[in-house]
C-alpha cells in the first residue's frame, strides 16, 4: 500500500502546532479536565473542511488566497478597505504569533538543558536570538522543498514528544471517551473554547495552504493527493493537541497547581511523572514553537505578498522582507523578557474572532464561476457554513460575556 505524500497540509499543522496551543491546551485541561476535548475534535473537522477548500483554491487557479480575494473584489473603495483589514490582522496576529513563537522554542530549550542536569545561565536575548538565525538561515535558501523537509521533520519531533508525554502521565481513557461526545460547556470556558478553536483553525493558514498548495501542485488531477495529505496532516495535529490537553488533565486539574506560563509545565510534570515526562514535553515545546517561528513568517509574507500583489517567489524582494521585519519582530520582543503567555492567548480569542470573516471570503471565492466545475458542492457549501455559523456565535457569545451582557 503507498503511503500519502504529504506536503502542504503539513505545514499547516506544523503552524498552528506551537507554544500557542501548548499552553491553551494545558490551561484547558488544567481548568476543566477533559471536558473540553470535543472542542478540539470540531476544530479538527473545520480545520479539514476549511482548508480543503483553500488547498482546491490554490490547485484550480494556482494562485494563493491573498490573490484571489484582490481579483474577486472589484469595488475600489471595499477592496481597499478589504485589503487594510487583511493586513492589519496578518502584521499584527503574526507579530504576537512570532514574539511566542521564538519565547516557546527558547523556554522549551531551556527545561531540556535543566531537566538534564547541565548548569544554564539564561541570557534572555541568546536563545532567542539563536532560534531567530536557525528560522532565518531556513527561509533565506528560498527553497520550498528544504523548508518543507525541516518542518517534517521538527514536527514528527513533535509528535513523539507529546504522544509518548501523554502515555507516561497515565491517561484516563474512560474520561478521554467521554468528552468527545458529551459537548459539556462548563462555567466560565466560553473563552477557552473560542482559544482551542483560534490556536487551532488560524486565519493566516488559509492564505498559506492556498499558496503552497498551487506551488506543490499544478494539475487539477493533484486535487486528490492534496486531499490525501490533509487527511493525515489535520488529523495528526489534532491527536498532538489532545495529547497536550490529556497530560495536562492528568497533572494538573483539580490539585490546585497554577500554571502562569508555558515555561511552567514541563518543570511541574517533573514530580508526577517523572524525568522522562518532564524531558519529552521540553523537547516537543521546542520543536513546537521553531516550527511554528517559520511558518509564522512564510504565511504572512504569502499573505501580503498576494493581497498586495508583490512578487511571490521565494526569492523575491518583497516576499523577503515581509518574512524578515515578522522575524525580526518576533525576535526582539521574546528577547525583551516579556512573558508570552497573555500576547498568546488573546491572540487565540483573537483569532477565533477574526476566523469567520475570512472564512467567508473563502466560501465566496469557491462558489465563483472561476473555478468551473471544481467549486464548492452542495456538502462543502452545508459543511462550510455549518463551521462558519458555529464560530460566529461563539464568537459573539465571548463579546456579550466580555461586555457583561451573559
Amino acid at each position: 500500500m503507498r503511503l500519502p505524500k504529504i506536503g502542504p497540509a503539513f505545514l499547516v499543522t506544523a503552524a498552528f502546532i506551537g507554544p500557542g496551543t501548548i499552553i491553551t491546551a494545558s490551561m484547558a485541561g488544567a481548568n476543566y479536565g477533559l471536558s473540553l476535548v470535543w472542542a478540539l475534535l470540531f476544530a479538527m473537522v473545520a480545520t479539514l473542511v476549511l482548508q480543503e477548500m483553500a488547498a482546491r483554491l490554490g490547485i484550480v487557479s494556482q494562485q494563493g488566497l491573498g490573490e484571489n480575494i484582490r481579483h474577486a473584489i472589484k469595488q475600489p473603495l471595499i477592496k481597499a478597505l478589504v485589503i487594510m483589514l487583511v493586513v492589519s490582522a496578518i502584521v499584527v496576529g503574526n507579530g504576537a504569533y512570532q514574539s511566542g513563537n521564538i519565547s516557546g522554542a527558547s523556554l522549551g530549550l531551556v527545561s531540556v538543558v535543566e531537566q538534564l542536569g547541565w548548569e544554564v545561565s539564561y541570557v534572555n536575548w541568546l536563545f532567542p536570538l539563536s532560534i531567530g538565525v536557525i528560522a532565518f538561515l531556513l527561509l533565506i535558501t528560498g527553497s520550498y522543498k528544504v523548508i518543507e523537509s525541516a518542518l517534517v521533520l521538527l514536527v514528527g519531533l513533535m509528535s513523539v514528544a507529546f504522544i509518548v508525554t501523554f502515555f507516561l502521565s497515565d491517561p484516563q481513557w474512560l474520561e478521554l471517551g467521554k468528552g468527545f461526545i458529551a459537548f459539556d460547556l462548563p462555567t466560565g470556558a466560553t473563552l477557552t473554547v473560542i482559544a482551542l478553536i483560534g490556536t487551532t483553525v488560524v486565519p493566516y493558514n488559509l492564505f498559506l495552504h492556498a499558496s503552497t498548495a498551487s506551488k506543490k501542485w499544478h494539475s487539477v488531477d493533484d486535487i486528490s493527493k492534496a486531499r490525501q495529505d490533509l487527511f493525515v496532516s489535520i488529523p495528526l495535529g489534532a491527536l498532538i493537541s489532545v495529547a497536550i490537553l490529556s497530560t495536562a488533565a492528568s497533572a494538573f486539574f483539580g490539585k490546585q497547581i497554577s500554571l502562569q506560563s508555558a515555561a511552567d509545565i514541563a518543570p511541574s510534570l517533573q514530580p508526577l511523572f517523572g524525568d522522562a515526562a518532564s524531558i519529552f514535553l521540553g523537547f516537543g515545546l521546542f520543536a513546537a514553537g521553531i516550527s511554528s517561528a517559520i511558518t509564522a513568517p512564510l504565511a504572512a509574507a504569502f499573505a501580503l505578498s498576494g493581497i498586495l500583489n508583490l512578487d511571490k517567489s521565494l526569492n523575491g524582494f518583497g516576499f523577503r522582507l515581509t518574512w524578515i521585519i515578522i522575524l525580526i519582530l518576533g525576535v526582539l520582543i521574546s528577547s525583551a523578557g516579556f512573558k508570552p503567555v497573555t500576547i498568546i492567548w488573546f491572540a487565540q480569542i483573537a483569532n477565533g474572532l477574526l476566523l469567520p470573516l475570512i472564512s467567508i471570503f473563502l466560501l465566496w471565492i469557491v462558489n465563483t464561476q472561476a473555478l468551473g466545475e471544481y467549486r464548492n458542492n452542495r456538502w462543502q457549501n452545508i459543511a462550510a457554513t455549518a463551521v462558519i455559523f458555529i464560530t460566529l456565535l461563539l464568537g459573539g457569545r465571548s463579546l456579550m460575556s466580555a461586555f457583561g451582557l451573559l
